[in-house]
């Protein structure tokens, strides 16, 4: 994990959950395995309930997902918070995988997720993607969510652990809340797309 990416999580926790250190959030980190450091200890409020999910097991994952399209082990409307960083890169189909994000999240949950949009590659296992922020809005509007930033880090900024080569992306955006009828039908809709693009993987 490096340092580029657990600053720009930090600005996320900061401007998007400060008013909300009292509060029982329940915390998703997708690709959490402790890798040269994690996230874990940003969101370590006595209030919030952190919890690391993988594809493989490993130090700081506490759910193992059978599979990146089809998170079984997660109930539907049931997390406060989904954060994800430098893992959508090694995701093949990453679309898929917002749709299982927007799933997890209750309405008004909000997710920010990290990505690279340059750098070597660097396959574990394999190294699919980079995002720049028209696709990191793409994917939200892909998913219905309601887009609240996208951006990228297109200066270098001085890490001394090399990480500016990176030049990392940030999406933040949130599930929306609109009443009982509207979110129906928008779950709907993302059931259908997600079944029509993982009928082959069941």
């Amino acid at each position: 994990m490096h340092q580029s990416s657990i600053d720009k999580m930090i600005i996320f926790r900061d401007q998007y959950l400060s008013e909300k250190i009292s509060e029982p959030l329940q915390i998703l980190d997708l690709g959490s395995q402790d890798v040269n450091g994690s996230y874990r200890p940003l969101f370590a409020e006595p209030a919030w309930s952190y919890s690391g999910l993988d594809m493989a097991p490993g130090n700081n994952v506490d759910i193992v997902l059978s599979t990146p399209y089809i998170w079984n082990e997660i109930r539907s409307n049931s997390v406060d918070v989904l954060i994800s960083g430098q893992a959508f890169e090694h995701i093949q189909y990453f679309w898929i995988t917002m749709l299982e994000v927007a799933r997890v999240l209750k309405p008004g949950g909000i997710c920010c997720i990290l990505a690279p949009s340059s750098g070597p590659e660097h396959r574990y296992p394999m190294d699919c993607w980079r995002f720049y922020p028209d696709g990191m809005s793409s994917l939200a509007n892909f998913a219905q969510m309601e887009m609240l930033e996208a951006v990228t880090q297109w200066q270098d900024q001085g890490y001394v652990d090399g990480s500016d080569c990176w030049h990392d992306s940030m999406l933040i955006c949130r599930k929306p809340d609109k009443g009982v009828w509207w979110n129906t039908k928008s779950s709907i809709k993302r059931w259908a797309q997600h079944w029509t693009t993982t009928i082959g993987m069941r």
